[in-house]
């Protein structure tokens, strides 16, 4: 149930606006403790492992004892993302927007790639855990001086973290089954393979992506997402620059 605030107990526990009661049988528990199970779990076993009961197993406790620090699974998976994101790593107030949101983007796959499950948990809202707020804040700081209107600002932050949650979810399936062995044979065999399915006469434009050996050999991991975010700060410049003109 949502405090007075609109909180649910736990989220408003992180920011400290509430701390949850600690009568009964486990005391010492702690939000903390609770969120660090649920990671350890996910990290182990992936995200459909994380249920109340396997959390607190995990933590030698009863199920009905996470009740009065989270107020549902769904909202110790939003914890549990925070802590997976962590701190926002410092970003240098100088330099460009560009730059900065770049460098932003790059510590946004970083940190989803340390803990992949979490691009997998369902999307509840907005962010409003504590890191997640900060991260938002640190690319919206990037934003300021681009004369973008404020609305227009979170769009593009919302944008660049589907962007790259999207690499890492996409990545780490074609890492973990298409690509494991040997990625270089994987990608000659995929080539192979669609050059003799494939008439040239019905996908002329493929075949030339073919005879350019484009997917002759695996491309470093973060090729992909090199060129994409580009384009994607190309776009965002356009505009930047045509409320500038």
């Amino acid at each position: 149930m949502a405090d007075g605030q609109g909180l649910t107990p736990g989220i408003a526990a992180a920011w400290g606006v509430k701390t949850p009661a600690t009568k009964g049988p486990k005391p010492g528990l702690g939000l903390d403790r609770i969120v660090a199970a649920g990671v350890r779990v996910a990290d182990a076993d992936g995200l459909d492992a994380v249920s109340m009961n396997r959390v607190a197993k995990e933590l030698g406790a009863s199920a009905m004892s996470l009740y009065r620090y989270v107020d549902s699974k769904d909202e110790l998976l939003a914890l549990m993302i925070d802590a997976a994101l962590g701190a926002v790593p410092p970003l240098p107030a100088e330099g460009d927007w560009r730059a900065r949101l770049e460098r932003w983007a790059w510590a946004t796959v970083r940190a989803m790639r340390a803990h992949p499950w979490a691009t997998q948990a369902p999307i509840a809202g907005p962010p409003l855990a504590p890191n997640s707020v900060a991260w938002f804040e640190d690319a919206l700081a990037a934003l300021s001086d681009t004369g973008l209107t404020e609305a227009e600002k979170p769009s593009v932050v919302l944008m660049l973290s589907g962007y790259a949650s999207n690499h890492v979810t996409v990545m780490a399936q074609v890492e973990a089954g298409f690509l494991a062995a040997d990625p270089d044979r994987a990608m000659r065999t995929y080539s192979d393979t669609l050059r003799g399915l494939a008439d040239a006469a019905r996908f002329p434009a493929l075949h030339r992506v073919l005879a350019a050996g484009v997917f002759d050999r695996a491309d470093p991991p973060d090729h992909e997402f090199a060129f994409g975010l580009a384009r994607i700060l190309d776009g965002v410049e356009a505009l930047v620059l045509s409320r500038k003109s």
